[in-house]
């Protein structure tokens, strides 16, 4: 049996490095709140990890719509279930310590050995690694480049900032998501940017400097890695982002059209090639050891160089679950053939101000669904609550 965990915090415990963190009050109240959502994802058989207030009754409905077997599973029944197979959103130490304490250190977990070499292959010095490997493979409409900023390379950056040089770069953490721990310098580097990158230098060790990208859209390539050698592809998901890099949606479609949309831009034979030059590169990198979902986030930006278009084949690597792959695995089992739609993940000032949001949605897009999958309208992909500040939900049309 295996046992699923929405724990969104994983990247910022990654970044933290310690068993003892504990996360924001926001981040902990968007854990609370989309608890549920593994429900979409989790293999027949399974549970997932939630209070039981209100969840509950959420799934039974959920199930009366729906071809769900998955089971609610609360903190208090863990010293009963030893033998689960630990499935979370992201591994940390963190979560490896609360679990043990919640089941009275019953439950078989990931040693701190095999948590820490994640956490290497999770940070922005493999991604680059990976972007460099891919730049040296003889790949055509590809594009990509950044910079490794250390203790003892800083002054490239305070040389640009001496130069008061109005170009454009972005700063970024060596562990964050979802447009956290970037820092964005449209007209040069300011002071403050000097300031915060000599913070993240000290607490982490370094960052990385980009371009910032004349963007089209963002995808990103989903895979899972078996731990035994072997990367498989799982499919594309095109998703979009606010201006500091933030997820807000995933576009609800089969794979061949976001193929089909990928190749309005650049031709299919070097999508194909650059696809499996990725695979290749990542079953040599971490194939035989880690195991689980692999999220390659890429770009189609606009190129200076040969091609008018190009893919940065490898913005950003997630050793874990993704928005991205929640939203292909709902598409592909819970919505009817030739229909689209889009997945959200949003977060409201007040649970008020999702409520009228939320109402809105409903009476705009009623829901049907038959045999068991949604021909249109909105569902909510977890309960929402008097006390909800975010919510998970598709609109098909």
């Amino acid at each position: 049996m295996k046992l699923y965990i929405f724990n969104p915090d994983s990247d910022l415990a990654l970044a933290d490095h310690r068993d003892t963190y504990i996360p924001p009050l926001r981040v902990r109240r968007f854990a609370q709140d989309l608890a549920m959502l593994p429900v979409w994802y989790a293999q027949p058989g399974s549970a997932v990890l939630a209070a039981s207030a209100y969840n509950a009754d959420y799934l039974q409905l959920m199930k009366q719509l729906f071809p769900l077997q998955v089971d609610l599973m609360t903190q208090a029944e863990l010293p009963d279930n030893p033998n689960m197979q630990v499935m979370p959103w992201g591994w940390s130490l963190s979560l490896r310590k609360n679990l043990l304490k919640w089941s009275d250190g019953k439950l078989r977990l990931p040693s701190i050995d095999q948590i820490n070499s994640d956490r290497i292959r999770s940070s922005r010095t493999f991604s680059r690694y990976m972007a460099i490997r891919l730049s040296m493979s003889p790949l055509d409409y590809t594009t990509g480049e950044s910079l490794l900023v250390e203790r003892h390379n800083m002054s490239k950056v305070e040389e640009l900032y001496a130069s008061k040089t109005l170009g454009s770069c972005v700063f970024k953490s060596l562990w964050s998501s979802s447009g956290r721990g970037l820092y964005w310098c449209r007209n040069g580097v300011t002071k403050a940017a000097l300031n915060w990158c000599w913070r993240e230098i000290e607490q982490h060790g370094g960052i990385t400097m980009e371009p910032i990208y004349d963007k089209v859209e963002d995808f990103a390539m989903e895979f899972y890695s078996n731990g035994k050698g072997r990367v498989f592809f799982t499919g594309y998901s095109s998703f979009h982002t606010n201006e500091k890099g933030a997820y807000q949606s995933s576009v609800l479609s089969p794979d061949a059209c976001i193929e089909d949309w990928i190749c309005c831009y650049v031709p299919l034979h070097a999508l194909v090639l650059i696809r499996e030059q990725v695979q290749r590169e990542l079953e040599m990198s971490l194939g035989s050891y880690y195991m689980g979902p692999v999220g390659v986030d890429m770009m189609v930006c606009k190129s200076q160089g040969e091609y008018p278009y190009a893919i940065h084949p490898c913005v950003e690597i997630n050793l874990r679950m993704t928005m991205g792959m929640v939203a292909r695995h709902f598409y592909d089992h819970y919505v009817q053939p030739g229909k689209e739609g889009r997945f959200y993940i949003q977060t409201y000032p007040s649970p008020a101000a999702l409520e009228e949001t939320r109402t809105k949605n409903i009476r705009k897009h009623p829901l049907t669904v038959e045999r068991g999958k949604i021909k249109s309208g909105c569902l909510e992909l977890v309960p929402v609550t008097p006390h909800s500040y975010s919510r998970a939900y598709v609109i098909i049309t």
